[in-house]
């Protein structure tokens, strides 16, 4: 079945330029209706036109290279920059008296958006260096700077450098959780793949192994083997986390992370979400020494959930044949709620001592943590088991049915 990749986007950066497309937009209109209510106090008005003719043009013409950070490239920042620049230094040109009064420049605050678009593509440095000539450019403009001046260049210069220190911030924080998403996806898809070695690979070793030892001879040597072979994939199986892939970082949208799914068609896919009921799945386990006890109506779960729930159970089963011995009695009773499905398995055997799980754990053997725990987990259900030495051994399994549509 043919798989695809989902990008799972996540990136504060996105907002961000939307909304500099916006600034850019409302402060070109705000410069023009600014020269226009005060055209006849330009000495040279054609200069203005010409220049918020340019920036008319220059605005909506780039609207495509503020969407992200790949658009915005290093070329377009100086250029835009250098737009800014000139009409700040023609203000004198245009209107002499912009130098002893504190009047507006040609572009007006839309000078800003291109400081505020160094700020987002590369950090608080690169809106440190922009916003700095833009100081530099307002002060020669100025002649004689006033106290208005200095009060808003500094202001341009410490809300572009802190929103492009607060980006550089997000990016970091967004690569972090990627990576983590990654992490997690990797481990889930171990415990899966574990919980299959689990109940097929390694069961199979273990009874080569016993087989072969009690016969003797080659088939003793052939169970040597077995057993090697078992030890070594369960150190496998218990191993650290597999190594998930390197995550990619997009320009444009920031931190992403890939994963590998069915297509949103996928046939299997739509058949675990159909109702089906449990009893069946768990009749194949009853038997002379399985006692099972279940409702008159059927017990509807998702598919998917009710095979990981039946799966759980086969696992909880095969732990009473072989720790408990082939001769132990086994009952499982299926209970079912309006907000929960609970399955309990209780057999008659001598119990688990004080500490063995965490021992089991910790070689390796992880029947209980990930063929029964792991499967409910997944299904957003919960596995507990009490056990008592000499009084045998009860897990109850629980799902509930909120999580378990979803």
């Amino acid at each position: 079945m043919a798989r695809r990749e989902r990008v799972v986007r996540m990136s504060v950066e996105l907002p961000l330029w939307r909304a500099l497309t916006a600034y850019r937009l409302l402060t070109m209109v705000y410069a023009v209706l600014l020269f226009v209510f005060a055209r006849h106090e330009f000495e040279r008005p054609w200069v203005a036109v010409g220049f918020l003719a340019v920036l008319v043009v220059w605005t909506l013409a780039t609207l495509p290279r503020v969407v992200n950070a790949a658009a915005c490239t290093k070329p377009f920042l100086v250029a835009d920059l250098a737009v800014a620049l000139a009409g700040i230094l023609l203000t004198p040109l245009a209107d002499q008296q912009a130098q002893t009064v504190d009047s507006p420049t040609l572009p007006s605050i839309w000078t800003a958006g291109s400081v505020l678009a160094y700020a987002i593509k590369g950090g608080w440095r690169w809106a440190g260096f922009a916003s700095s000539l833009v100081a530099v450019a307002n002060i020669i403009e100025r002649g004689e700077p006033s106290r208005d001046t200095f009060h808003n260049v500094l202001l341009v210069w410490v809300a572009s450098i802190g929103i492009g220190y607060v980006v550089e911030v997000a990016r970091a924080s967004e690569r972090t959780l990627a990576r983590a998403l990654e992490i997690e996806a990797a481990t889930r898809e171990r415990e899966r793949l574990a919980r299959g070695i689990h109940d097929s690979v390694l069961q199979v070793l273990a009874m080569v192994q016993r087989r072969g030892t009690a016969m003797g001879g080659e088939a003793a040597e052939l169970g040597r083997m077995a057993g090697e072979q078992e030890v070594a994939l369960r150190t496998l199986v218990a191993g650290g986390l597999v190594p998930g892939s390197r995550v990619s970082e997009d320009e444009s949208q920031g931190a992403v992370v890939r994963l590998v799914e069915e297509p949103d068609d996928d046939p299997t896919a739509e058949a675990a979400e159909r109702p089906r009921d449990l009893r069946p799945l768990l009749s194949a386990h009853a038997g002379s020494l399985v006692t099972l006890s279940e409702p008159g109506a059927p017990v509807l779960l998702p598919a998917g959930v009710a095979g990981e729930l039946a799966a759980a159970v086969g696992a909880a089963l095969d732990n009473v044949r072989r720790h408990a011995g082939d001769g132990a009695r086994a009952w499982i009773l299926v209970e079912d709620w309006p907000d929960e499905v609970i399955v309990t398995v209780r057999d008659d055997g001598p119990g688990i001592p004080e500490g063995r799980l965490a021992q089991a754990e910790g070689e390796g053997r992880l029947g209980v943590a990930l063929s029964i725990r792991g499967r409910l987990r997944d299904v957003g259900g919960t596995a507990e088991l009490i056990s008592v030495p000499g009084q045998g051994t009860e897990v109850e399994l629980k799902v509930p049915r909120g999580k378990a549509e979803r």
